[in-house]
């Protein structure tokens, strides 16, 4: 086994950083890939236990869920433990029947996409996935994704096609 000396210069063995194909890719930074354009899907393409739609819509109508029974409940804890621990937070939600040209399902909006879904709104979803209540389906806009609204578009919503009235049971099949 060789040993180096003190004073020996060291090899470097890194290259140079080769540039970026495109003004997209430099505006990035170096490692970061660049964003895909977002596939818009419409409504009678959803599925069960599906996620990363994006979806253009209008409010068809909104109804505010009245908060659980559970949360206005008092603790029977003593009052020094009601001191120590914060207090909760009230999440606003809103079932809203949304849809486009082909069908129509119900969407939950939480707190500040309460205000967002007014009836007759266009809006825009972005990575929307599908929640699944009570056997139908139900599509949601969590943390990772985006509401926004949109120009108001030139569609009829088609409400007979309702997805979230089909109930669904799960069914685990098993091969032999």
């Amino acid at each position: 086994m060789a040993s180096r000396t003190r004073g020996a210069p060291r090899q470097s063995t890194y290259a140079p950083k080769p540039a970026p194909a495109t003004a997209a890719a430099a505006a990035t930074g170096p490692g970061v890939p660049e964003k895909r354009k977002p596939v818009f899907t419409k409504v009678d393409r959803l599925q069960p236990g599906t996620s990363g739609h994006n979806l253009t819509v209008k409010v068809v109508n909104s109804k505010d869920v009245p908060m659980n029974a559970r949360a206005n409940r008092s603790s029977s804890s003593s009052s020094k433990a009601m001191l120590s621990r914060p207090p909760p937070r009230v999440a606003r939600i809103a079932e809203c029947l949304i849809g486009d040209e082909t069908g129509s399902i119900i969407f939950t909006a939480r707190n500040e996409q309460v205000d967002i879904m007014q009836p007759g709104a266009t809006v825009i979803l972005r990575n929307a996935k599908i929640d699944m209540f009570k056997g139908t389906m139900r599509l949601a806009v969590d943390k990772w994704g985006l509401v926004e609204v949109a120009e108001p578009a030139d569609f009829e919503v088609k409400e007979d096609n309702n997805l979230s009235l089909v109930e669904y049971e799960l069914v685990n099949v098993t091969e032999e």
